[in-house]
């Protein structure tokens, strides 16, 4: 397969929270938007290329075959879902309890303003096995991310869920979900989606102030508070 890195991955962010327009290569940007519209069985190469205003063997010299746009743009995408999940667990430090928020945060956030890419996963079906085993290894990842934490969580007493792997999963499909809804006309914006979806995670695992309706015991940060209406 063959890429043009500096070209076809998002920038780097200066900050997990920031977010800035969308840096993709132009065939990926296309492919991208073609199979969100039609799926990636019901999109052609010479569609993508139609897109993108170069013919087909112009789109080959880039790009193998359609797979390898989709494997691209999963990869691309979990792989900047990791890049900021780590830096807000980092930032977080080693409390479990700002930590998760955090990382559930960068999460959510990613989901609503990287839709586009965010909402491919939904395409995994679509991937040949060895392209599925590099995104699902990166997907359990992140999983692992987030488990660890919430075991450290319950070993501190912050957290209560006696079924913390299933606990993890769930939190991880309502995230997930965020790019299938969310709409940046809609009533809430980006930020107050994740603060609610945090509040809702703590639940999730157990956590004794959320289940008392109290929230967080001790907010470390904007991703700690509890949202308006809820307090």
């Amino acid at each position: 397969m063959s890429t043009e890195p500096s070209q076809s991955t998002a920038a780097h962010p200066q900050h997990w929270r920031s977010y800035g327009p969308l840096t993709l290569h132009p065939i990926l940007r296309h492919a991208m938007e073609a199979f969100n519209e039609h799926g990636y069985h019901g999109t052609s190469v010479r569609d993508i290329a139609g897109r993108v205003g170069v013919t087909v063997p112009a789109l080959y010299y880039h790009y193998d075959n359609k797979q390898a746009l989709l494997a691209t743009l999963l990869e691309t995408s979990m792989k900047d879902v990791l890049d900021r999940c780590r830096e807000a667990a980092a930032e977080a430090g080693d409390d479990p309890l700002p930590r998760f928020c955090g990382m559930v945060e960068s999460i959510v956030l990613y989901m609503a303003n990287r839709k586009g890419l965010a909402f491919l996963d939904t395409e995994i079906r679509s991937l040949e096995p060895a392209n599925r085993a590099r995104y699902v290894a990166l997907r359990d990842y992140l999983e692992h991310m987030l488990l660890d934490t919430v075991r450290a969580g319950i070993a501190q007493g912050a957290f209560t869920t006696p079924i913390p792997a299933d606990a993890v999963r769930a939190v991880l499909i309502m995230c997930q979900g965020v790019a299938n809804w969310y709409r940046e006309d809609g009533p809430l914006t980006a930020e107050e989606v994740a603060e609610r979806h945090v509040l809702l995670s703590l639940g999730t695992v157990g956590h004794p102030g959320t289940v008392r309706g109290s929230g967080p015991a001790a907010p470390h940060g904007p991703a700690t508070r509890v949202p308006r209406g809820h307090r």
